[in-house]
């Protein structure tokens, strides 16, 4: 297969492309331009998004990581060439949460599409491997050159190695057995424990059902004498309380009597002082204060004595008539005399008797409202003579003095019936104390106290030999116990076996896992040294490969093989690279070969050596596509 265009919308993409071509690609350009994330979507597009993955301290998995930037839709297209046909592949998003989950592989330039690809299967027709296999070995990340196993790869090497099986390997053979070994041993648990406690638990039980029969019939004669302790307690008992309780009824009865009588004199008190406010209330003017009612009467007495010391209105008539006797004679004489004075002095009394007239009027007027408001005064308080003032407030004060009787001796009986209430509650409370028989220094409790003692001896010696008992009853038939210890014998003997024979085909399969690495190791390690000594010039010229796929290398002139930990950054690059460029020789499918993609995988060379591996890669890229993303020119990048 061979990456001839990408277009993407992942991550910091935003429908950027980029064209590829035969043999070595060399992708140039900065830090934070994009070059881990076309080796991203590369991968997305072959494999899809991984919806397993879920968010990590420090790491989010790529439908996260590489959501584009603009808020866009995740998608893109990538043009190949696969078996001589131009291929257009597609995928994008619909629902956000799944993004790049729609997939349509047709021939390039034509609407067809290709027969049974579908986005799950895509990658592993176009490469020949699966997403594991593809990400060991032909996928190099930043960061990631070093090698790490899995099932899947170990399938592939198992297959170039043996038989060309795919659908096993060794870890997860191993695993199985190493599963049912646990089921059946797995420290304290499995099979063969449960089996050995089960035994152990019935030869205890056959043990034990002897010694509790014995217990059984020493518990039984203690419980007849315990029992008849009680029949005889339980006689004493009850004539206690019979005395007991008579002497504490007698005293009740009669303080409930003493608070009958008190409360029958606190209510005839009641009675006699609602009968005086009653009497107080049907008075016509009960219903107001006394002060009030003083002051009422005070101004009405002084509205009556003032009403009765008005003029009469007969004394007004009499200067009325004599000026009007006087006019008639002035008039007579002037009639005689015909002198003007006469006649203006007949007019001035005639006009002294008009006036006069008039104010004999208005006390006629006087007399009788002041006759209207003194008998409204006298009906107001249902009298006929003033002086009977005095009599409505005494009767007043009478009605007052028998309340104020008639409370003191509510409350002096409501004072009696209190103390006799408190002394029944008293009396009560000692009854209680006394009929409670369980407490208490009375005889009636001493001997309750006693009885209770008794019955929990009973009781705890019942409830002890209802334990032997049912303890003997679980334990079984001794029979069927011993039956049943010869069959889990029988069982124990049959899973050890089973054991045994598992940890024998574990060790076969180990042995049979040792031989197919002795026979894929050196092949591996033989082809990772030719190319590892390419690259640093011939210095490094072994490369032993373990089957975790840890890797050692030795110089010409070293006689001991240095592991990973005593190499400098470089070097161990190269040597992890020179495995990789090995394992996808020997683990990819033949035919046509899949891109090798390599995300700053030169970064920590110097420029001797990067050169030296740029050489290898150009020889390979003979071979196979191979595209390269580096953050710096590589030396020797444009070297023939």
């Amino acid at each position: 297969m061979i990456i001839r265009k990408l277009q993407a919308s992942f991550g910091k993409l935003q429908n950027d492309s980029l064209r590829l071509h035969d043999g070595l690609n060399v992708i140039y350009a900065p830090n934070e331009s994009g070059k881990s994330t076309w080796c991203a979507f590369i991968r997305a597009m072959l494999y899809g998004l991984d919806g397993s993955e879920h968010a990590k301290a420090g790491s989010l998995p790529d439908r996260q990581r590489y959501a584009p930037w603009s808020g866009a839709p995740m998608e893109g297209s990538m043009d190949v060439k696969a078996d001589g046909f131009d291929i257009t592949l597609q995928r994008s998003t619909v629902s956000r949460s799944t993004p790049m989950r729609e997939f349509s592989a047709v021939y390039a330039g034509t609407n067809r599409p290709v027969e049974g690809m579908t986005g799950s299967n895509c990658g592993e027709l176009l490469t020949g491997v699966s997403r594991e296999v593809f990400r060991r070995s032909a996928f190099i990340e930043q960061g990631g050159v070093a090698v790490t196993g899995s099932p899947e790869l170990e399938k592939r090497i198992q297959a170039i190695v043996a038989s060309g099986d795919e659908q096993t390997s060794f870890s997860e053979a191993d695993a199985r057995l190493k599963a049912w070994q646990h089921t059946r041993r797995r420290q304290q648990k499995g099979l063969l424990p449960a089996l050995e406690s089960e035994i152990g638990e019935i030869r205890q039980r056959l043990s034990e059902m002897d010694s509790s029969v014995d217990a059984a019939h020493e518990l039984e004669e203690k419980l007849e004498a315990a029992s008849k302790d009680c029949s005889a307690l339980e006689e004493q008992v009850t004539e206690a309380r019979r005395h007991q309780r008579a002497e504490a009824m007698r005293r009740l009865r009669d303080g409930r009597a003493l608070v009958q009588a008190r409360s029958e004199d606190h209510d005839a008190a009641l009675l006699a002082l609602s009968q005086s406010r009653d009497a107080l209330r049907r008075n016509e003017f009960g219903n107001r204060s006394r002060e009030e009612l003083e002051e009422e009467v005070r101004q009405d007495r002084e509205a009556l004595a003032e009403a009765g010391s008005e003029s009469r209105p007969a004394l007004a008539l009499l200067p009325a008539i004599a000026s009007s006797v006087l006019a008639v004679v002035l008039a007579a004489f002037y009639g005689m005399t015909n002198r003007f004075p006469l006649i203006l002095a007949a007019g001035l009394c005639c006009l002294g008797a008009v006036i006069f007239f008039l104010r004999y009027s208005r006390s006629l007027q006087d007399q009788r409202e002041s006759k209207a408001g003194r008998e409204q005064i006298l009906r107001k308080y249902g009298i006929s003579v003033p002086e009977d003032l005095d009599r409505i407030l005494k009767d007043r004060e009478a009605l007052e003095a028998g309340i104020a009787r008639a409370e003191e001796a509510e409350r002096l009986s409501r004072e009696q019936l209190d103390r006799a209430q408190g002394a029944l509650h008293r009396l009560e409370e000692e009854s209680v104390n006394e009929l409670d028989f369980t407490g208490g220094d009375s005889e009636a409790a001493r001997l309750n106290r006693l009885l209770q003692q008794k019955r929990g001896e009973v009781s705890d010696l019942t409830a002890h030999i209802s334990s032997i008992s049912g303890r003997l009853s679980a334990m079984g038939d001794p029979m069927v116990l011993t039956s049943s210890l010869e069959a889990l014998r029988s069982e124990h003997e049959t899973v050890q076996d089973e054991f045994d024979a598992i940890t024998l085909a574990e060790e076969l399969l180990r042995e049979a896992d040792s031989e197919i690495q002795s026979r894929f190791s050196p092949m591996l390690g033989t082809l990772a040294a030719q190319y590892m000594s390419e690259m640093t010039g011939g210095r490094y010229e072994d490369v032993l490969i373990g089957q975790d796929f840890s890797a050692r290398t030795r110089t010409k002139d070293d006689t001991v093989a240095r592991d990973a930990e005593y190499l400098s950054a470089g070097t161990l690059d190269l040597m992890y690279l020179a495995v990789r460029l090995a394992v996808c020789e020997l683990a990819l499918p033949e035919g046509e070969p899949c891109p090798l993609i390599l995300d700053d995988a030169l970064v920590n060379l110097d420029e001797t050596r990067e050169a030296q591996a740029m050489k290898l890669l150009r020889k390979l890229a003979l071979k196979r596509q191979i595209v390269l993303f580096t953050c710096r020119r590589p030396a020797g990048w444009l070297a023939e």
